[in-house]
């Protein structure tokens, strides 16, 4: 096999796949390196949501959208599941419409208010007890992280002659030289490294003054829905409109985030925005909550688990409640830009913490990374 690459990426998460592809589909010799047997962190452990709806500045939102596009476009040409569901984010209070109506006049993203008849009539599991309306927007997907994630490297290789090693660990980069932990070593005229929230194995001490915070979720999975039971759409409430920046502009978010301080302030104190989506297999993925730093368990809290599916009943009725899988995740997350990036070495580029966003924003920022990147097959 091959010792010398265009190419080679550190990490088979989902940012180092998007920046796998971009490069193999311009025709540049890559070689991809997971330490893992398989990829196992915050990659696979999300909702599966794209979600370009809560996205913003616009050059982010242009770029979510984008991302959606190669993801479209892997449902056909990888066999990738990929669902172009939309999005509700429902509203059940005066402040949250509010707020709703102030995001849909400000006319930054495509998307429509719907009356409860016709959020109801369109969507029937949505809870119809006190709802004032919906947001709907049509750009949300839904994939599954585990099937994709599954899937992506098999494609590389298989269409793109991208090498993989799996179960490698890079415990050294001296460009253009890679040395892995058995001593192995390749060359590449340009490496990245997209290592998710470990932040000590490879430039350590770039990423320690970096200002990346890591962040630990909280999810849940039903067991599958009876056969053809379907939500329709992708589903947020009140909670996410404090979470996105999207929403950040609209004059009555402050009033809003004030009531949920004074009214729920275990929520906020967890970080917890209730969402749902519903992948192939029928089950319903349901989060999260958002815990930073010093104040990451390895043991997950019930209380966590119980304020999210209290928040969900509110609005989503479901066939079939029962819970089939809990689990964690932990991402890394930069204070302001949507993925920090570094140079720490002529011929290597570090980009980590797409924060939370890997699904919306990863083939986007491969994109734009490759276009600006000058190098040449």
């Amino acid at each position: 096999m091959s010792r010398e690459f265009d190419v080679a990426v550190v990490g088979a998460g989902i940012l180092g796949l998007a920046h796998a592809w971009a490069a193999a589909r311009a025709g540049a010799r890559v070689v991809l390196f997971e330490r893992s047997p398989r990829a196992q962190g915050a990659s696979i452990r999300n909702f599966g949501m794209v979600w370009p709806i809560g996205q913003w500045p616009r050059e982010r939102y242009e770029i979510a959208l984008r991302s959606r596009q190669r993801w479209l476009e892997l449902s056909q040409s990888a066999g990738i599941w990929v669902e172009p569901c939309g999005s509700l984010h429902l509203a059940y209070a005066d402040d949250e419409l509010a707020v709703l109506e102030e995001f849909v006049a400000g006319k930054t993203h495509d998307c429509q208010l719907l009356s409860p008849a016709e959020a109801v009539s369109r969507y029937p599991a949505v809870e119809p007890n006190g709802l004032r309306a919906a947001l709907y927007s049509a750009t949300e997907c839904c994939v599954d992280p585990r099937q994709a994630i599954a899937q992506l490297p098999a494609f590389l290789a298989e269409r793109f002659g991208v090498q993989l090693h799996f179960g490698t660990t890079i415990t050294r980069i001296e460009a253009p030289h890679l040395t892995a932990a058995d001593g192995r070593r390749w060359q590449a005229r340009h490496i990245l490294v997209c290592s998710g929230s470990d932040f000590e194995t490879l430039f350590p001490e770039v990423l320690a003054t970096a200002g990346l915070r890591r962040c630990k979720l909280q999810m849940l999975r039903t067991a599958p829905q009876p056969d053809g039971w379907r939500i329709g759409s992708h589903i947020a409430g009140g909670l996410t409109l404090c979470h996105y920046a999207a929403f950040s502009t609209c004059p009555s978010l402050p009033a809003l985030r004030q009531r949920f301080q004074q009214t729920m302030p275990r929520y906020l104190h967890f970080g917890i925005h209730v969402m749902a989506s519903q992948n192939h297999l029928g089950e319903i993925v349901i989060g999260d909550s958002h815990e930073y730093d010093d104040d990451i368990d390895i043991f997950d809290k019930q209380e966590i688990d119980d304020l999210i599916l209290a928040y969900l009943r509110r609005m989503l009725r479901l066939p079939n409640w029962d819970i089939a899988a809990r689990w964690h995740g932990i991402y890394a997350k930069h204070p302001e830009a949507a993925l920090f990036t570094a140079q720490p070495q002529s011929g290597v580029t570090v980009r980590v913490a797409p924060g939370g966003a890997g699904m919306t924003l990863a083939f986007g920022l491969a994109d734009v990374w490759w276009e600006q990147s000058g190098i040449e097959p």
